[in-house]
């Protein structure tokens, strides 16, 4: 009787001494993310590493071709041709989240894009940018978790994400912002 008392006494113990140095660890022990750590596929096919985008500011941007924001493409484009020498790259994500307006094919949307605007900034495989089936890249840019700035909501096409030389997430602008808006030429520029 006497040994199980002591073993109680010292679960008892052990358990409050676990529970002080829980209590002492910092609230989060996730390292922050950055854009650099994922690889995702091209328009092609092709691997893409984002990682081979360090040391540049990006503008990721999911993209739609029936959407009444996809003549920003034109925008997008002439900021990419402008800057692109000073360390500027832009980073399309077709996605279908929002009314069906990105129904088409890898193959489809490249051959849209460069059709109807020229584009020439890298365009990767169509993904998801919301709801379960999430893509990563997107998690990390809309959750403070993973980002270490702020939890957002993708809410319609050409939602732009600003990205800094680190890889890490500066701001974000909604669709309505138009690429060419002075406070992303300045942070562009900057």
């Amino acid at each position: 009787m006497k040994n199980l008392f002591i073993s109680a006494c010292g679960l008892l113990l052990l358990w409050s001494c676990q529970g002080q140095i829980t209590q002492n660890k910092p609230e989060s022990t996730m390292e922050k993310q950055t854009l650099h750590q994922f690889k995702v596929k091209d328009l092609s096919g092709n691997d893409f590493d984002l990682a081979s985008l360090k040391g540049k500011k990006v503008i990721v941007v999911n993209t739609a071709s029936k959407c009444g924001y996809t003549p920003q493409y034109e925008q997008l484009e002439t900021l990419y041709k402008e800057y692109k020498d000073k360390g500027l790259v832009i980073v399309g994500f077709p996605a279908n989240n929002f009314l069906w307006q990105e129904p088409g094919t890898n193959e489809e949307i490249a051959t849209f894009c460069q059709l109807n605007y020229g584009v020439t900034f890298p365009m990767m495989s169509k993904i998801s940018v919301k709801g379960k089936d999430m893509d990563p890249v997107y998690q990390f840019l809309t959750q403070k978790d993973k980002n270490g700035i702020l939890d957002s909501d993708v809410k319609w096409n050409f939602q732009k994400y600003l990205i800094n030389e680190k890889g890490e997430l500066v701001k974000v602008y909604y669709s309505k912002t138009l690429p060419t808006d002075p406070e992303i030429v300045n942070w562009i520029k900057g």
